[in-house]
């Protein structure tokens, strides 16, 4: 029996991606299959669809190591592996399936420990958007406080609306930068200030922040001390290889000798590091915001939203 599966074979723009027939897979020793109800989209998927950079072709030099891209899964559970009691079939469940992936699919497999239950106030498509990018959030913005000031570059995407509210939340002053098109979107969750990053360098500033969290770092250590006010905290998240480098290697020494600490987030995975923000979404405390819904035809389309930075919040594939 064959189901509906996006697939690639190289590296390359959307336009390697097809919608094939593939063969219904069966869960090993604690997985599960999950009928696909909804994936959401991150800028993880566009960079292992373009091998770029380098650290996106981990397990697969050459050629993609997996298939079928998308790790943000919500949907059902189908059947389940040997040893399996967690879950059983027609538990709704969500979760950030990175080592395997295949989301963009009718049926993926997980582990069980990358899933959750899926709360009942949210829909498939609402559970899909949160674990990747929540944990990114909780994790990048964990030391913000009421009064101080923190800087969000690439805030106008998934991860970034999330870490804007949640700064906001606390009382804090929010700095988010992104393209001229969401300047507008930054503010309306809650940004007290945006920056058009094609208009002025965020370096370049006046008033020092006290946390960066960067999406998309591309400048020098230098640049970044720079911006950081005493006792200031830099985490990068995306980043080309040079500069992931830099910051992981020039980075420590150089916040240590101004005061400053200057790093790469090393992000936690699994449900203790996004069902939080689930329960604020659920609470109305945190808003999930999903600029479109593809259906699993346009996944091209989808992912080219994401990567080219159009995207206002979360892209979401429609399966079932």
């Amino acid at each position: 029996m064959g189901v509906k599966a996006v697939v690639y074979d190289r590296y390359g723009d959307p336009d390697v991606l097809r919608v094939a027939d593939v063969p219904i897979p069966s869960p090993a020793a604690g997985q599960v299959r999950v009928k696909v109800a909804a994936t959401s989209v991150n800028l993880s998927d566009w960079e292992c669809l373009r091998g770029s950079p380098a650290y996106a072709r981990i397990g697969g030099l050459r050629h993609p190591a997996r298939r079928t891209l998308g790790s943000d899964i919500a949907g059902v559970v189908d059947d389940v592996g040997p040893g399996v009691t967690r879950f059983r079939p027609g538990d709704q469940v969500y979760g950030d399936n990175l080592a395997l992936k295949g989301g963009f699919a009718e049926f993926a497999l997980a582990p069980v420990s990358v899933l959750a239950d899926k709360p009942a106030g949210l829909t498939f498509a609402e559970a899909s958007t949160i674990p990747q990018a929540g944990a990114i959030a909780l994790q990048g913005v964990r030391t913000a406080v009421a009064g101080s000031r923190v800087l969000i570059n690439g805030a106008g995407g998934g991860s970034g609306s999330f870490a804007i509210q949640l700064c906001a939340h606390l009382g804090a002053h929010v700095t988010g930068v992104d393209n001229a098109a969401k300047q507008e979107f930054m503010r309306s969750v809650g940004a007290d200030d945006v920056i058009d990053y094609g208009r002025e360098d965020f370096t370049r500033t006046t008033q020092p922040y006290d946390l960066i969290l960067d999406m998309v770092a591309h400048r020098s250590v230098f640049a970044y001390r720079r911006a950081l006010a005493p006792g200031g905290r830099y985490r990068c998240v995306g980043a080309s290889v040079g500069t992931l480098l830099r910051v992981l290697t020039v980075g420590p020494v150089v916040g240590r000798l101004t005061g400053r600490s200057i790093g790469v987030l090393a992000v936690k995975q699994g449900p203790a590091h996004f069902e939080p923000l689930a329960d604020m979404c659920v609470a109305g405390r945190v808003k999930i915001h999903i600029d479109r819904v593809f259906a699993l035809d346009e996944v091209p389309a989808a992912l080219a939203r994401v990567g080219e930075g159009r995207a206002l919040g979360k892209v979401v594939v429609g399966v079932a």
